[in-house]
């Protein structure tokens, strides 16, 4: 490879976190080779910037639930072919296909078909450990390489004979706003029985979410104040819930204050004694913070149904996961009892060893979660390393 020749890089990233997974790893191969790097494929702003001309708009494909992609198959299948046939066709030096793997996976099977000696590289490996774990093994034949987030992920893609696996890190890890919230989740805490208790309430970012939810969680807020305490509820949400979490919180007896600015939602975290939350990314957010929780989850009747015969994993929580214990208490559909929740967190916003265990359990998935480089550049070094291995096949 001539050392002065740009690199020619298609990506596909619908969501806007896979587009600044794909930036960063453009500007660390820029960094580490020289090297202009040349894109193709399907991004946003992040990408957009760095000098991509998107085949179409990424929200496209940033599709959520079953629903929803029902509805739309005919579309998604037009782009998955469309986006295949462009890169296909342009011969990258690599693909690079980033999360939302059921159009992402799907594009690289229809490139690796059209042109077999593009390498591929697939960010964010699937979660082939929770559910469907066939899913691993199928990828083996046009994925070369995945990049995982998460650190158990390498030795699951080998126990299910999935394509190689790089751990890469979390961006969660170098977050400012995480980094933020454990520095002041790590200084001396007065958790004396008569003070006013912190609690962050997170009813989820998805409007079903939020309406299974807010009954029982405001509940549990109300038979805590039954029992004594006195609270600060901090609420945390998204632009697009937020007036159904006001209107779901105006019959509660303890009004939360409503949080929607992300700097004010890092030091709600910072200052939480506890938390009741929707199963979710958060949960990952919060153990890093080091902010101790209890997690809930209702699905709606159709999706209990399937998930129930694919889900494989023994947790659905990530910091269970990655810590290999039970350290935040899982709560679903029936289980998802006020008067429970109320006294799980009586145990958790108190000197007690069940919120050592879990402070102790969130200090080891940092040190899990440590990589000595950034994400970006551990990623560039593999979409490189494929690119050489590419080159050095075909001559």
């Amino acid at each position: 490879m001539a050392a002065d020749k740009p690199i020619r890089l298609a990506i596909v990233a619908g969501e806007e976190s896979g587009d600044l997974l794909g930036a960063d790893i453009v500007r660390a191969l820029e960094r580490t080779t020289g090297r202009r790097v040349q894109l193709v494929g399907i991004g946003g702003r992040h990408l957009q910037q760095l000098g991509m001309t998107p085949l179409f708009d990424g929200s496209e494909i940033a599709l959520m639930g079953f629903s929803a992609v029902l509805r739309d198959l005919p579309r998604l299948m037009r782009r998955i072919s469309q986006t295949a046939a462009a890169i296909a066709a342009e011969r990258p030096d690599c693909l690079v296909t980033i999360d939302s793997p059921d159009f992402s996976l799907r594009v690289a099977k229809k490139v690796r078909a059209a042109a077999p000696t593009i390498p591929i590289v697939h960010y964010v490996c699937p979660s082939v450990w929770a559910w469907r774990p066939g899913r691993a093994v199928a990828m083996k034949p046009y994925v070369d390489h995945i990049l995982c987030i998460l650190p158990f992920e390498v030795k699951a893609l080998a126990r299910l004979g999935g394509p190689p696996g790089t751990y890469v890190g979390h961006r969660l890890t170098q977050d400012p706003g995480v980094l933020g919230a454990a520095k002041a989740q790590s200084q001396p805490r007065d958790l004396a029985d008569d003070r006013v208790k912190t609690v962050l309430v997170l009813p989820g970012s998805r409007r079903g979410e939020v309406r299974r939810l807010m009954e029982p969680f405001g509940k549990a807020m109300s038979s805590l104040r039954q029992r004594g305490h006195r609270l600060r509820l901090l609420l945390p949400t998204v632009p697009h819930v937020t007036e159904l979490v006001k209107a779901s919180v105006a019959s509660w007896d303890d009004k939360p204050e409503i949080i929607t600015e992300p700097e004010r939602k890092w030091q709600a975290f910072g200052k939480a004694d506890a938390a009741l939350i929707a199963s979710g990314t958060v949960s990952l957010e919060l153990a890093l913070a080091g902010v101790p929780m209890v997690s809930c989850y209702k699905l709606d009747p159709i999706a209990r149904q399937l998930l129930q015969h694919l889900v494989t994993t023994w947790s659905a929580l990530l910091p269970n996961l990655i810590s290999d214990r039970a350290l935040v208490p899982e709560f679903y559909d029936q289980y998802v009892r006020p008067e429970n929740l109320a006294r799980q967190l009586e145990a958790l916003f108190a000197d007690t060893g069940m919120r050592a265990w879990q402070k102790a359990g969130f200090a080891e998935i940092a040190r899990r979660m440590a990589t000595e480089r950034p994400s970006g550049e551990i990623a560039a070094e593999v979409v490189m390393g494929c690119i050489r291995k590419a080159v050095g096949s075909r001559q």
